[in-house]
């Protein structure tokens, strides 16, 4: 019985995209590189390779299939907006505007590269210009990057007192010298602090200070006033209508005040908090 013929490049290629279709990214992997050793400048399996890394949360990785992708074929606009987003999400800001800039010239109906951009701008605080990307991300592709759900501050507000409303009496008075506030996007610096670092789009909380299970008699810095911080614009694009950022803000409280009580991410996510 003879062996079944090897598949030809254009056989691996759809396997892959069909592997990445069903949430299997290494499977998709496996017939991209299989692919490049026969066509190692075959732009499709490159950037197909890209996107399995990207799924499978290898950034560096990523970032190298992308690159040689734009390489191997310059004129992809996809695979410039790939590399954007993904130099965007390890803040390497002037690497991720450079390309992103690129991907709009290629081809200024590329929806990823406006909603990155936007990203981006967001970064230097410039929200006119960010809502302006965003919006052409939208309109070019509603189902992947919708139009974000308004937040106001009153709403901000009640659904902060509902949640406070909501906890043991005990809880709060420990909470009572915990300010909440509300920021646009999260810092750089807060951002940083993760290894490696969250993507700007990423974060929708943070607390910030000692958790009681770390306060101190002997250490005098554990007991300076800590805060909650909302950030509006990732709450606004998280949710897909106004039932589900109000629900969203909720768990988002829940999970900084867990964070308060000294809980860390393990036990948040058994309680449904991640």
């Amino acid at each position: 019985m003879t062996d079944p013929s090897p598949a030809t490049l254009e056989e691996l290629l759809e396997h892959a995209e069909l592997a990445l279709q069903s949430g299997d990214p290494e499977v998709a992997l496996d017939s991209c590189q299989q692919a490049l050793l026969m066509e190692p400048r075959h732009g499709d399996a490159l950037f197909l390779m890209g996107e399995c890394y990207r799924d499978l949360g290898n950034v560096e990785q990523a970032l190298e299939a992308y690159r040689r992708c734009v390489l191997a074929e310059p004129q992809r606009a996809d695979a410039w907006a790939a590399l954007g987003t993904m130099h965007l999400f390890v803040l390497q800001l002037e690497e991720a505007r450079r390309a992103l800039n690129r991907a709009i010239r290629e081809d200024p109906a590329n929806p990823e590269a406006w909603y990155a951009r936007g990203l981006l701008r967001e970064r230097r605080e410039d929200w006119e210009g960010a809502d302006r990307d965003m919006a052409r991300a939208a309109r070019l592709d509603p189902a992947t990057y919708p139009f974000p759900v308004e937040l106001s501050d009153e709403e901000l507000e009640s659904s902060v007192e509902e949640v406070l409303g909501s906890l043991h009496p005990s809880l709060r008075e420990y909470l009572v010298n915990v300010a909440i506030l509300v920021e646009e996007v999260p810092s750089e610096e807060i951002l940083r602090q993760y290894d490696p670092p969250l993507s700007p789009g990423e974060l929708l909380g943070y607390f910030s200070g000692h958790s009681l299970l770390e306060r101190s008699v002997e250490d005098p810095w554990s007991h300076l006033p800590a805060a909650i911080l909302l950030f509006r614009r990732p709450l606004q694009r998280y949710a897909r209508d106004h039932e589900q950022l109000i629900r969203e803000l909720r768990t988002t409280i829940y999970h900084e005040v867990g964070h308060f009580l000294g809980l860390e991410e393990g036990d948040l996510e058994e309680r449904g908090l991640e």
